[in-house]
């Protein structure tokens, strides 16, 4: 890791890829894995252009508070309070965000994303930001605290949530989401835009003489999420307000590069021995998210050419509701209809449309099986 005030320019070279060879190698930019203490706006044009994957960026909120704030016994409430979070007015806030908002789309990839996390103070302003300047919103994701700060004033609703935008640079953007990866992360259901997890505590809050090493310390787990769903190995993570480096910490865990853009270098300093702690795993098949569109295609009749079924044999789905015959040329039947195991899964449901390798089982050794197994072992015997 290295920590300096710019960046030595540099950018990605890749490996052409041939036939069913190796997977592309991608050398990293010779600015990865940095963090670069300055102005965020001049550290961003000082990186070479479309050469970040993804950014994560926690901007200042210009919280706007009215004095200090006391717990019911008197004690004095931790509350963001620097220099960095005070603008003198909206209209110097706005610019503020318009001015970062177009360094990271310079430095972004065609095909990148940036996920931005801000409150009510200030997320609505940024959002108007990011459609002006031509992203692309995808999502706002709602990460809701369950243990969030209490109230304690009484005037108001519990602050139980910030807001996170995710977009694309562009529309024409063929941006990365990995959907499987989300879902497993969720026992294989949906992931939803609303996210329950815990604010930075315990362990995991740096403390220095027992006081919060930086106040507004994401937790771990919510960079983590945001880095497996839109980036994959070997990928580069931009956080142009580093703070104390969780980005960082969870790119490297990940195993993707960070870049990390700090102003204030004791936060630097903190960052830097928090990530030099981190170890990265180096098994890439640990690691590596292969979306279904990324793998080789499988058409059923290769199962029957394998041996793996035989025409006549028998399909039924999970609860045996519905059944059909395989026939010789890889089709199905069932009744008078006929078509592929996708249109004959969708004709038996009365639906518009079916994964028929998801939908279908076949009975083997007294169980069933799903014929999404035989396609997982011809994959795999062509890597």
């Amino acid at each position: 890791m290295v920590l300096h005030a710019a960046p030595t320019m540099g950018r990605d070279h890749k490996k052409k890829r041939g036939g069913l060879g190796p997977a592309p190698i991608i050398s990293p930019p010779a600015f990865a894995d940095s963090i670069l203490i300055g102005d965020c706006i001049e550290q961003m044009n000082s990186l070479p252009e479309a050469s970040i994957d993804m950014v994560f960026a926690d901007p200042p909120y210009n919280l706007q508070l009215e004095g200090e704030l006391h717990r019911p016994n008197n004690s004095k409430v931790d509350a963001v309070n620097d220099d960095w979070d005070q603008f003198e007015s909206f209209a110097a806030y706005d610019q503020f965000s318009r001015d970062w908002l177009v360094a990271a789309r310079r430095v972004l990839k065609p095909d990148g994303t940036l996920w931005v996390i801000g409150s009510y103070h200030n997320i609505f302003r940024v959002g108007t930001a990011l459609q002006d300047l031509g992203y692309w919103m995808l999502n706002d994701v709602i990460w809701r605290k369950n243990n969030p700060m209490p109230n304690f004033r009484g005037r108001r609703f519990t602050n139980a949530h910030e807001t996170m935008i995710w977009c694309a640079r562009s529309k024409d953007s063929k941006y990365r989401f990995n959907y499987e990866s989300m879902k497993a992360l969720n026992d294989d259901l949906q992931m939803r835009s609303d996210w329950l997890m815990p604010i930075c505590s315990g362990v995991e809050r740096l403390k220095i003489d027992g006081k919060k090493a930086h106040p507004t310390q994401k937790p771990e787990g919510l960079l983590y999420r945001t880095i497996i769903a839109a980036t994959n190995v070997g990928d580069t993570v931009l956080d142009p307000f580093f703070g104390s480096g969780t980005t960082g910490a969870a790119a490297k865990k990940l195993g993707r590069h960070y870049v990390g853009i700090e102003q204030d270098k004791v936060y630097a300093a903190i960052a830097k021995k928090r990530i030099g702690k981190i170890r990265r795993i180096s098994e890439e098949d640990i690691l590596k998210i292969e979306q279904k569109r990324e793998q080789p295609r499988i058409p059923f009749g290769w199962l029957l050419e394998r041996g793996l079924l035989e025409p006549g044999q028998v399909l039924t789905d999970s609860r045996r509701r519905h059944s059909a015959r395989v026939r010789a040329d890889g089709t199905l039947i069932t009744g008078d209809f006929k078509g592929s195991i996708h249109q004959v899964g969708a004709f038996v449901q009365k639906a518009p449309a079916c994964n028929g390798w998801q939908y279908w089982y076949v009975e083997k050794w007294g169980k069933l099986v799903p014929i999404d197994l035989y396609r997982q072992k011809i994959r795999a015997e062509l890597h």
